[in-house]
C-alpha cells in the first residue's frame, strides 16, 4: 500500500544524505579554496585533524552540531555559511588564512571556543583548509582585502584620544544605537551638537544597556557592555591592535558594520582609545558609579527646545 508519509521521510533522508559537502573517505583530488589551490593530501590530513579536534563541537558537516554542541551558547560556528565574525578583512568577506589561526590558536572568550595552541602547524594548516570544503562560497570567492593596523595617530596623547572617541561614541557614529550609553543624556545632547550641530530630542529606553540585535547565524546577538564582559576576541596582550581590527573591519554577519573608510583614521583610532578606557575599567567599580552619576544627572535634566 502506498505510504506517503514513508516516502517523505525516504526522500529526506535521501536529500541529507545527497547533500554537497567533503567526502567522508579522504581526498581524491585537489580543490581549489578561495582562490588558492589545496592538495587532496592536505585535504585529507585536515579532515582527520578536524575529527581529532573540531568535531565534537562543529560536528561532522561543519554545521556546527557536534556531539557535544547541544546546549552551548552561543551555538558552535557553522562552517557552512561560510560567514566569519573576527576577521581583519571587510564584514562579510572571506576570512584570510591568518584570521582563521589567530581564532584557532587564542580561542573567543565567552564561547565554548578555547585557544588550541596544541596542535601542531602542520595539522592546523590542513584544518584551515579542510573547513573551506563545507561552503560552496570558498569555492567561489577569494577573502577579503586584508585590513592592517595603521599606525596610532593619538600616541602619547591617548586621554586626547579617548576625549574625542567618547564624543564620536555617543555624538556621531551612533554606537548607543547597539551598545550602552556611557555618558548621560545632557553629555549626549552635548556630543552631537558639537559634531552634528543638532540636540538629541530621543534617547530609547534603556539607553544604560545593549541592544538584542538580528544576526545572520539564526540567533539573536547582545552587543557588549564594554565595562563589562570580556570581549570575544580581543587578547588582553594586543587589546588596542585588536580593537582597531574590530572596529575598523566590523563583526560578520551582524549589526556591526565596517568603520574603515567610513571614519577618518584619525576618528577610527579616536574610537579605539575611548572602548579601550572602558574595558580598562572592567572589574572595578567605576561603571556603577558612573551609571548612578548618569542617571542623576538625567532626572535634572531639561532639553533645550530647539532639541525636542
Amino acid at each position: 500500500m502506498w505510504n506517503p508519509s514513508l516516502f517523505v521521510g525516504v526522500a529526506a533522508a535521501c536529500s541529507a544524505a545527497c547533500t554537497p559537502g567533503p567526502p567522508t573517505g579522504g581526498f581524491a583530488a585537489p580543490m581549489t579554496l578561495g582562490g588558492k589551490a589545496v592538495s587532496a593530501d592536505v585535504l585529507t590530513e585536515g579532515q582527520r585533524a578536524y575529527a581529532v579536534y573540531c568535531r565534537a563541537c562543529h560536528g561532522d558537516r561543519g554545521d556546527g552540531k557536534g556531539p557535544a554542541a547541544k546546549g552551548l551558547r552561543p551555538p558552535p560556528r557553522d562552517f557552512t555559511l561560510g560567514m566569519f565574525k573576527f576577521a581583519a578583512v571587510p564584514g562579510g568577506t572571506l576570512p584570510g588564512d591568518d584570521d582563521l589561526k589567530r581564532i584557532v590558536r587564542t580561542g573567543l572568550h565567552g564561547t565554548a571556543m578555547r585557544g588550541w595552541d596544541g596542535i601542531p602547524e602542520r595539522n592546523l594548516e590542513a584544518i584551515i583548509q579542510y573547513i573551506k570544503t563545507f561552503s560552496s562560497r570558498w569555492r567561489e570567492e577569494e577573502p577579503g582585502e586584508p585590513i592592517l593596523v595603521t599606525p596610532d595617530p593619538w600616541a602619547g596623547k591617548e586621554a586626547e584620544g579617548a576625549a574625542r572617541g567618547r564624543a564620536l561614541y555617543h555624538g556621531l557614529a551612533q554606537c548607543t544605537a547597539c551598545h550602552p550609553s556611557y555618558l548621560s543624556k545632557q553629555g549626549i545632547d552635548q556630543a552631537s551638537r558639537l559634531l552634528t550641530g543638532n540636540g538629541v530630542a530621543d534617547f530609547r529606553d534603556d539607553m544604560y544597556g545593549s541592544v538584542l540585535k538580528e544576526s545572520d547565524y539564526g540567533v539573536k546577538l547582545l552587543p557588549p557592555d564594554f565595562t563589562r564582559f570580556k570581549l570575544r576576541s580581543v587578547r588582553a596582550e594586543h587589546r588596542r591592535e585588536d580593537l582597531y581590527r574590530v572596529i575598523a573591519s566590523g563583526v560578520g554577519g551582524t549589526a556591526m558594520p565596517t568603520w574603515r573608510g567610513g571614519l577618518p583614521e584619525n576618528d577610527l583610532w579616536a574610537l579605539v582609545h575611548y572602548v579601550d578606557s572602558l574595558v580598562a575599567l572592567q572589574g572595578s567599580d567605576e561603571p556603577r558609579r558612573m551609571r548612578e552619576a548618569n542617571l542623576r544627572a538625567d532626572a535634572a535634566w531639561q532639553p533645550s527646545r530647539a532639541a525636542r
